[in-house]
């Protein structure tokens, strides 16, 4: 999959214009930069003239994620090596989303699902297992408060 993630800039730039190309890749790469922490959550269905749309579970999710839209402009559009995406528009869709119940909370940490804030924070713990485990503390503790 990373391989995959690496690769869009190369076929965005190969495939030209193809409006069906940049959404796939617009999906794939919001996939890569939710990870985990908001599969369950949130997923895009679309992008609509440089506005990724994205379903929510719920107006908790909406507004949580109005708040970084920014940041998540920013890291799909990185993800993708062109500014793509101008916009997330948020909608809060249910049904969009599986119903399974929320998966148990992994032991590893990945940059996919850690707020930038919270790595900003992180990266001043120079020992690695402490940053880790802080960094799992912390999303243990942002999981619970979102629930």
């Amino acid at each position: 999959m990373e391989e995959l993630i690496k690769s869009l800039p190369q076929v965005l730039r190969a495939s030209g214009d193809a409006d069906e190309v940049a959404e796939a890749a617009a999906l794939a790469a919001w996939k890569h930069v939710a990870g985990e922490g908001l599969r369950d959550h949130a997923v895009a269905t679309r992008l609509e003239e440089g506005t990724l749309v994205v379903e929510v579970r719920d107006p908790i999710w909406q507004k949580q994620l109005a708040t970084m839209k920014r940041q998540l402009i920013f890291r799909v559009n990185s993800t993708l090596g062109q500014p793509l995406v101008k916009d997330i528009e948020l909608r809060v869709n249910p049904k969009a989303l599986n119903a399974t119940a929320p998966k148990p909370a992994n032991t590893d940490i990945t940059d996919n699902e850690v707020p930038l804030e919270l790595w900003s924070a992180a990266s001043a713990i120079e020992d690695k297992q402490l940053r880790q485990k802080f960094l799992r503390a912390a999303m243990g503790s942002l999981r619970r408060n979102v629930r």
